[in-house]
């Protein structure tokens, strides 16, 4: 049995020796029950690595913004250079962890063709809408230079804002969720979370300049529709109210159950907005205003206006 020796000086194990090898084997017996009850005993899942996955988000937002977010010396000679080998090596990453999604999901054998052929589609037509990304970002962050009076530079917003950091993450993933590898946005959206404190599910619909400002606690659900130039604030939860489950008491996944916020509306801090509503074009929600039905377009919804409703469920993605 291989055993870690313990230093007689700690504290902690007052010299006693930790047997590794029981500590494996029981480790293997949880393992191999949960393989049986996944029915993957033989197949132990090889999924995308979030490390990987960091690198790989870190290289696309450079091959968007080089000048700013690339190398500190490029010139004007050297930047489509640097762009374009940034945009290979950080397309073979991402091509071979789309592979390792498909093949977890058709639980194909490492050497399957068609897995390796529908990964390079994807990566390919994933790099043709970088383009449409870009310019979608470039409202996001004129709308949060427009948004803050504390914001001095577009350049400031881009490097500094949480929010616009969210959001960057958030356009990547979308567009790998509609390409069919909804498992590696879904892991270069938590990257984001991670990081900011902003949770926005890459099956959320968001138009161009949008804008989060301070941005801790904001949640968006997978279902949720926003139109052009929208403004949240820190804690604003987009949500589900209830969720419905089917004849087996598993829960129904995919049905639309989150709002739909319409052009020119702006949420204040701490509202909670929750169900299939709509929130009608140009609206102002107050902050910690807790919502569960549309209100028309123009409306300005204030705590004192919902204080007396009555709600039930919960909010998630």
């Amino acid at each position: 049995m291989t055993k870690l020796k313990i230093p007689e000086h700690s504290s902690s194990w007052k010299g006693a020796d930790l047997e590794i090898g029981a500590v494996v084997a029981e480790l293997r017996a949880l393992r191999l029950r949960s393989l049986e009850d996944r029915q993957r005993r033989d197949k132990p899942p090889k999924l995308p690595s979030r490390k990987v996955l960091v690198g790989i988000a870190d290289g696309l937002r450079a091959v968007l913004f080089p000048n700013r977010l690339g190398l500190p010396d490029l010139t004007n000679e050297s930047v489509d250079y640097y762009v374009g080998h940034m945009l290979d090596v950080t397309l073979r990453d991402l091509m071979v962890q789309v592979r390792r999604e498909l093949r977890f999901v058709s639980s194909s054998e490492p050497s399957s063709n068609s897995d390796r052929e529908r990964a390079v589609v994807i990566t390919q037509e994933f790099a043709q809408r970088l383009p449409r990304v870009r310019s979608l970002l470039e409202s996001d962050i004129q709308a949060a230079y427009e948004g803050d009076p504390a914001a001095r530079s577009v350049d400031e917003v881009l490097v500094c804002y949480p929010g616009i950091t969210a959001i960057t993450h958030y356009r990547l993933a979308h567009e790998l969720h509609c390409l069919g590898a909804p498992l590696i946005a879904r892991m270069i959206s938590e990257i984001a979370h991670s990081a900011t404190g902003i949770e926005i599910h890459p099956g959320a619909q968001i138009a161009g300049s949008f804008f989060i400002d301070h941005g801790t606690g904001v949640v968006i659900g997978e279902t949720a529709i926003i139109g052009e130039h929208v403004r949240l604030y820190q804690a604003v939860t987009l949500g589900a109210k209830r969720f419905p489950v089917d004849e087996h008491g598993s829960l129904v996944k995919g049905n639309p159950r989150h709002p739909i916020v319409e052009d020119d509306v702006v949420i204040y801090a701490g509202a909670t907005i929750l169900g299939r509503i709509t929130i009608g074009r140009g609206s102002t929600i107050g902050g910690n205003v807790w919502l569960t039905r549309s209100v028309p377009p123009g409306s300005t919804i204030s705590q004192t206006q919902t204080r007396n409703d009555v709600f039930e469920g919960g909010a998630g993605l």
